[in-house]
């Protein structure tokens, strides 16, 4: 299934996403006389997810949306998935080079963890927002990620298991101040946690439809260019081994997000455009400009 955030008539709102359309779950209740959350994080938050993907299933719902009031992409202006997420946390060197290269990594007798970092929601923007240079920084940097939204919440659980607790995929852009993080490795996090360096898409993709996941690609663009693409089948690890690996050190919660890496970032200037593109999603856009510098009163 694919969900999507929207804005219609000054609204925010979730949707399902269709070829010929959006049709809203407001609308959605208003037809049916149901009563499901008309957010996404609602609808996480709430774990009703799984429940009405298995109600749109069971009535053949797909097949009647021709018949339905759609919203026309014209009507309406896509939003973030959702706000206020509780974590979003990322991790980095995710990709190799080569399926040599993979397959050695997995040889291993003992591998390396996976390294991460914090970002705070102060930081999230959605489509077509400004990424705002900010004044501290000289060299900054925007990574295309595809990141696990958790659907259920979890702790201390098995690979299996966690690939029962992801509701979805989404794309994103990750947004970090490269010069000050390469001063000093400690400073990653901060490096990370400007406002608007968090992009976060309008579409939810469920597992079922990120299949084969190894074969979707996953690209940083800059003013049209690409600058990095690799398939998802070269991530050292998957995203059931994320979720279970972070369960081991903090509970997960519905609406968290956590990004899996990127197959290259690109510098950024004011000016620019930035896209994360990933098959079977929308492009992800956001423009370039610079933050107003502070003056002393």
């Amino acid at each position: 299934m694919k969900y999507v955030s929207f804005i219609q008539n000054g609204k925010e709102q979730a949707g399902i996403q269709a070829q010929q359309g959006v049709i809203s779950i407001e609308m959605m209740n208003r037809i049916y006389k149901t009563d499901w959350p008309t957010d996404m994080m609602s609808l996480l938050r709430e774990e009703r997810l799984d429940e009405l993907n298995s109600w749109i299933i069971s009535r053949s719902f797909i097949n009647e949306l021709p018949g339905l009031e759609m919203a026309s992409p014209d009507e309406i202006y896509f939003a973030p998935l959702y706000r206020n997420p509780g974590k979003i946390y990322g991790i980095g060197f995710n990709y190799t080079s080569s399926y040599e290269e993979l397959t050695a990594f997995r040889n291993q007798k003992e591998r390396e963890e996976p390294v991460g970092f914090f970002k705070p929601s102060t930081s999230l923007i959605g489509p077509a927002d400004d990424i705002r240079l900010p004044e501290q920084s000289e060299r900054v940097i925007a990574e295309a990620e595809l990141a696990i939204v958790i659907g259920k919440a979890c702790s201390h659980v098995s690979e299996e298991i966690a690939a029962g607790c992801i509701a979805g995929y989404v794309a994103v852009l990750d947004i970090g101040a490269d010069d000050i993080h390469q001063k000093n490795p400690r400073f990653l996090t901060r490096s990370k946690s400007f406002d608007t360096f968090f992009s976060l898409g309008s579409e939810l993709l469920t597992p079922d439809e990120v299949d084969p996941f190894a074969e979707i690609q996953i690209a940083t663009i800059r003013n049209g260019q690409v600058e990095a693409r690799k398939k998802a089948g070269l991530m050292r690890y998957t995203p059931a081994h994320v979720v279970s690996f972070h369960s081991e050190h903090m509970t997960l919660l519905p609406g968290d997000i956590i990004m899996t890496g990127t197959p290259g970032a690109c510098i950024i200037r004011e000016g620019d455009h930035v896209e994360c593109r990933i098959d079977g999603f929308m492009p992800l856009v956001n423009f370039v400009s610079r933050t107003i510098k502070r003056t002393d009163a």
